[in-house]
């Protein structure tokens, strides 16, 4: 897997996080809870939804699989004029990524970061940085199916 690098401006997204570990995984949860009130962000940009990552600043200095984290369901709206009742809002900060278009089950998810950050990152000569890391899930993506389409973005300086 070969990443290109995008830079991107700020992103203004609503939506709902809880916070998590990798030991104790509440992403299902999480979906769950968003996915039947999605129809309710108004002023989307776009439909593909974000799945995103808040670390703490040294989450990844000392990686252990119980830290917790945020994590977020959300869409990317034009502004925050209306947010719907039990959601939150977000400023994505901008900046440069590494974009991996993964294709494949999340079943796979712990092989595809291990190469990502074991052996992609520190060959590439850029760094991790810290900002937000986030999955978009366009119109590809089918939760469970082989074939469902992804990007992963890394934040890198």
């Amino acid at each position: 897997m070969t990443p290109t690098i995008q830079t991107i401006q700020e992103k203004k997204l609503i939506g709902k996080h809880i916070i998590m570990s990798l030991v104790n995984n509440k992403t299902f949860e999480l979906w769950k809870n968003f996915m039947p009130v999605r129809s309710q962000v108004k002023d989307t940009i776009g439909s593909d939804l974000y799945s995103m990552q808040v670390y703490d600043d040294n989450y990844f200095e000392n990686f252990n699989p119980a830290a917790e984290f945020k994590k977020w369901a959300a869409l990317e709206v034009i502004a925050f004029d209306t947010v719907p009742d039990g959601m939150e809002t977000y400023i994505l900060p901008g900046g440069k990524y590494a974009v991996f278009h993964y294709i494949g089950n999340p079943e796979n998810g712990a092989e595809v970061f291990g190469y990502i950050f074991k052996e992609w990152l520190p060959s590439s000569g850029y760094e991790l940085d810290n900002r937000p890391h986030f999955e978009l899930l366009g119109s590809k993506y089918k939760n469970g199916d082989p074939k469902s389409e992804e990007e992963i973005w890394i934040p890198i300086k």
